[in-house]
Formats: structure tokens, sequence, C-alpha cells
């Protein structure tokens, strides 16, 4: 892989590196990352245990970032305590930890159903209201309803991102009208996603986050691959094609953005190492 110019770094906004995918590997994936500009890494919880190691990685490395939350397919097992364990997490980390999610609706796939779905999504959107910190939102053919209860939670004072965005321009416009971010996965890459493609092209540059999903969703030309966090460096290169910009810039832009919503410091030298 090619290595880019120094002065363009990237964030990866939305990673599994918990996931035993990686568990062989990650010093020389964080390596990769490095090399490739990718300064900050923010791994996601979707259970309370996947939330636990996405905490230990961000102690053990200083370029990953944890959020923590429960995703809509594993709903169906979380309980109040589950919640209150969440929140005492963030009191003890709210050094390691910048976001809330991923939480939202999943229609796909449906392993929770969609009204127990739906109450936890409401019951998560308070919570990370009451800690003051970013939502993550996994939406799954699930629009009309995500908008709804968005709308219904009211301002949301810390705003969030719609990950792996997956509408077209139109629910673009009216989640950023929320005051949220549109996270481009590595499918923009994908020649058939012209949807994708529009809203890429389109949106405020204010408005934009890039992410890998890693390990999921590899980017062309790595596709059928794991992914990793130095691919979103092909996903941000397809978008500044798309917007016929420079690099530099859409990088820049989009580390900005990142480091405004998710509070956390640009690192200067990142290194994988642990916090003091």
């Amino acid at each position: 892989m090619r290595t880019l110019p120094s002065r363009a770094t990237f964030v990866d906004t939305h990673c599994h590196l918990d996931m035993s995918d990686f568990e062989d590997d990650l010093a020389n994936i964080l390596d990769r990352a490095l090399v490739q500009g990718v300064e900050s890494i923010i791994t996601i919880g979707i259970d309370l245990a996947s939330s636990h190691r996405a905490i230990e990685l961000a102690r053990q490395h200083s370029c990953i970032w944890a959020a923590i939350g429960v995703h809509p397919h594993d709903v169906h097992s979380a309980t109040e305590a589950t919640y209150a364990t969440l929140e005492a997490l963030v009191t003890a980390n709210h050094n390691l930890i910048v976001g809330y999610g991923e939480i939202g609706l999943d229609y796909v796939k449906k392993r929770s159903e969609p009204e127990l779905q739906r109450q936890h999504f409401r019951r998560q959107l308070e919570i990370a209201k009451k800690l003051r910190l970013p939502v993550i939102i996994h939406d799954r053919d699930a629009h009309t309803d995500t908008l709804n209860i968005l709308k219904e939670c009211g301002p949301l004072p810390q705003g969030g991102v719609m990950h792996c965005f997956s509408g077209d321009m139109a629910f673009a416009e009216k989640i950023i009208d929320l005051g949220f971010y549109i996270s481009v996965p590595g499918i923009v890459t994908f020649k058939n996603a012209h949807t994708l493609h529009d809203v890429a092209r389109m949106i405020p540059l204010t408005s934009l986050l890039i992410e890998t999903d890693a390990p999921f969703l590899a980017p062309h030309p790595l596709r059928g691959k794991r992914n990793e966090p130095s691919f979103v460096v092909h996903t941000a290169a397809c978008i500044a094609r798309l917007r016929d910009i420079p690099l530099t810039d859409l990088a820049h832009a989009t580390t900005a953005n990142a480091a405004s919503l998710f509070h956390f410091p640009p690192h200067e030298t990142p290194h994988p190492t642990p916090r003091s």
C-alpha cells in the first residue's frame, strides 16, 4: 500500500478491534494504520462484554478510543443492570470513552424484535444524553423509524453520527438537519454504490466522517479481505476523487470533524503504547 503524504492524517471513526479477527496481529494492524496516517481509531462496543474490551484496548493503546453501548441485535439480552454498568464504565473511564454506541435499529436481520429495538433505542438515547456523549447510530432498513425516534428524543447536546450511512441524499439532509454527521464506509469504493457516491459527493464537507467498520466491508481494491483501520485511506481517496478535491483537504476536514464530535485531541505523534 502506498504511504500517503505526512500531512494527510485520518481518523477511523468506527471499527471493532476487540473482535477475534484481530487478536493475533493487533500490533501489526496498528503499525500499518499509523504508517498510513490514521492517527486515531474508535473501537465500538456492541454489548457489555465488547464495551469492556473496547475500553481495555483504549487503555493499552494511545491511538485507540472507545465507544460503548448495546447494538440492536443484542438488546434482547440487555437489562437495566446492563445500562447501569455501562453508565458506571463511563464514570470510571471518561478519559477513554468518546461516544455512546453503536445503538439504533436493524430491520434486516431482526435478531431482536423491532418493537424491542425501538424501546431500547429510546432508552439508550436518554442514557447518552445523561452521560453527555455523542451517539453512534446503526440504521439498516429503518430510516423512517430511526429519524422519528431521533426527533422524539429531542436535541442531543453532544450530537452524533449516522454510522455506515446507507440512505439517499434526501435522508442525509434530514439527518444533517438534526445536527448529525454522516459517516461513509468503504462501500463508497464499490462501482455499483451509486446512491452513496452521490451522498459522498454532495453532503457538506463539514458533515462528513469516514470509517472502516473493520473487520467488515473492506474497500476496493481489497474487497473480500479482512478490513482494518489502515484501509480507511482508500475510502478517503475515493471520496476526494468524487468531490474533486485534494486528498489532504478531505483528510484535514474529516479529522477536524471527528475531533469536533468526539472531543479527543488529535495525537501529534500517535503510537500504540499504553497511556500513562
